[in-house]
């Protein structure tokens, strides 16, 4: 597969976008890989959805499936997690997203999952990776930009979830830090930001649980032409702040010598701009092909409060098949 490079894949969605070209496009988490392709033309076996726009048909799940999880040691999981309060302590980061790979099995293929996965955000791409999310990137109509970060994920069937989750001042640091940090961001491209709702709960299918997740809406205006320079402005918002941390650039620094993975397309970004509208979505609940084997990528944000255990148990609850 041949990726165009950051320069060249931005360049391609302005030139697209600039078109009214009708398009997908994909970013790995670091945007030095990008796929962008015109929707007429899109290769045969991508598909993908976005709350009510696809291009598969939709089936009904008949056989059982089977899923099992090897996650990483506890040990190996705390080592990281302190190295990351040791930079919080020095300043370096307030918040900062940390994410484990973990082997999985199951019955289904890749492209049986994501057929049959309930989530508003899904892609399938060419049997290498798949991704189920609940969570928007921003959204475009008219000149009018949003984005809804997500921070805060509790268990639906918890006595008094909901209150929990609100009132535990942990979680409320932890939104408050990103919906801060993605006001700058879309102050850095638009005018007029606001932030429109503050941590709304939706509740989300994560296999045989039920989980809550908190988000907020916040918007902004963008210039009339904005079609004309659509990747140089996704460019400078780029890596989404809920899945990387803040202050974003020491955060990313971090991340990349903490983790002792490569993150790929994990915590990239997809879109489909229709030629008018876009939409997109994180690409987080993410299951990739390593040679003949899946691996489920996954993680949580981590702040000074953070508690190694219930940060692990978290990690762990988000790795499931949504059926």
């Amino acid at each position: 597969m041949n990726w165009l490079n950051k320069e060249e894949g931005f360049n391609e969605i302005n030139k697209l976008a600039k078109k009214h070209t009708p398009f997908l496009f994909i970013t790995s988490f670091d945007s030095e890989k990008i796929f962008a392709q015109s929707l007429n033309n899109l290769d045969d076996n991508i598909f993908y959805k976005l709350e009510d726009w696809r291009n598969y048909p939709v089936e009904k799940r008949s056989k059982d499936f089977t899923f099992s999880k090897s996650p990483v040691d506890f040990s190996m999981y705390k080592k990281a997690l302190d190295e990351v309060l040791e930079e919080i302590c020095s300043g370096n980061t307030y918040l900062l997203n940390l994410t484990f790979k973990t082997p999985v099995e199951t019955n289904y293929s890749l492209k049986e999952i994501f057929t049959y996965a309930r989530a508003k955000f899904k892609l399938y791409f060419k049997d290498q990776f798949i991704c189920f999310s609940p969570e928007r990137f921003v959204e475009i109509e008219g000149n009018t930009i949003a984005t809804y970060p997500m921070k805060g994920t509790i268990d639906a069937n918890l006595p008094y979830a909901q209150e929990t989750i609100l009132a535990d001042e942990k979680e409320m640091a932890e939104h408050v830090m990103i919906v801060d940090l993605m006001r700058n961001d879309l102050g850095i491209i638009g005018s007029e930001v606001k932030v429109e709702k503050f941590r709304y709960v939706e509740k989300i299918k994560a296999g045989k649980k039920e989980l809550l997740q908190v988000s907020s809406k916040i918007t902004a205006k963008l210039p009339s032409d904005w079609k004309n320079n659509l990747g140089t402005l996704l460019n400078q918002i780029l890596p989404a702040g809920s899945i990387s941390g803040t202050p974003k650039k020491s955060t990313v620094n971090i991340i990349n010598h903490v983790e002792d993975y490569d993150r790929g397309f994990y915590t990239g970004v997809f879109g489909v701009f229709d030629g008018e509208t876009l939409r997109s979505g994180v690409m987080i609940r993410f299951i990739e092909k390593e040679e003949n084997s899946l691996v489920y990528k996954s993680g949580g944000g981590i702040t000074i409060d953070s508690d190694a255990k219930s940060e692990y148990d978290e990690l762990i609850d988000k790795i499931y098949l949504p059926f």
